[in-house]
């Protein structure tokens, strides 16, 4: 699934900007593929499966040259075929809107992998 917030801009969150309320973020959230959901309403979390441990690497390193690109960083947790990813703007200590687009960026590249 892609979605129309992969085309957007990440933009970093303002000074002032508070974290999205569930609310605010239940569209974005509707917008992103099934593995993703909020956690405690304070972040983002997908597990991904891939067939072997090179596929997941890969995309590993992926979401990894996308992050860099963006300044907009995700914890990234690689095992054997899975890659399991947490999502939130630190600065605010919670959701903003990036957190959103960098999530459908992620299901973009994993559709690039087809379905493990």
């Amino acid at each position: 699934m892609t979605s129309s917030l992969a085309d957007e801009p990440v933009e970093p969150s303002a000074e002032d900007d508070e974290p999205l309320t569930p609310g605010e973020y239940a569209d974005h959230l509707d917008e992103l593929g099934d593995a993703w959901e909020v956690v405690e309403e304070h972040h983002l979390e997908a597990t991904y499966a891939f067939e072997d441990f090179a596929s997941a690497l890969a995309f590993t390193n992926d979401v990894g040259e996308l992050a860099e690109a963006e300044w907009h960083h995700p914890d990234i947790h690689l095992s054997w075929g899975e890659v399991r990813i947490e999502m939130w703007s630190h600065d605010i200590d919670g959701l903003h809107r990036s957190d959103f687009v960098m999530a459908a960026r992620m299901d973009r590249i994993y559709d690039e992998y087809g379905e493990a």
